[in-house]
């Protein structure tokens, strides 16, 4: 599994550990990653996600996943985050013929 936040696309960073005597080392900043279950209300269900805990917040300022999701540019989304958008996608247009 990797360390990526499904709907932002934040990863791991890199930078330099430097001491006291101003010596640099390699490091790595790993992004907060929370694995979590949303509710969304266009497929009635709860789907699980590996969200970093700034895209928790995003997504409950936005009013939601699916508005989240639906307005996220796809380069972004992981694939499961993209079939989960195909998917709301779908059953949003299908309510909409109906």
């Amino acid at each position: 599994m990797t360390r990526r936040c499904e709907i932002t696309g934040k990863s791991v960073m890199t930078g330099n550990r430097v001491s006291h005597a101003n010596n640099k080392t390699r490091r790595r900043f790993l992004p907060n990653l929370q694995s979590t279950r949303l509710l969304s209300d266009t497929l009635g269900q709860m789907v699980r996600l590996r969200l970093s805990t700034n895209a928790i917040r995003s997504v409950e300022i936005s009013g939601g996943l699916d508005s989240f999701i639906l307005k996220t540019n796809e380069a972004n989304l992981s694939p499961n985050a993209l079939r989960l958008k195909r998917r709301i996608q779908k059953v949003a247009e299908n309510r909409a013929a109906q």
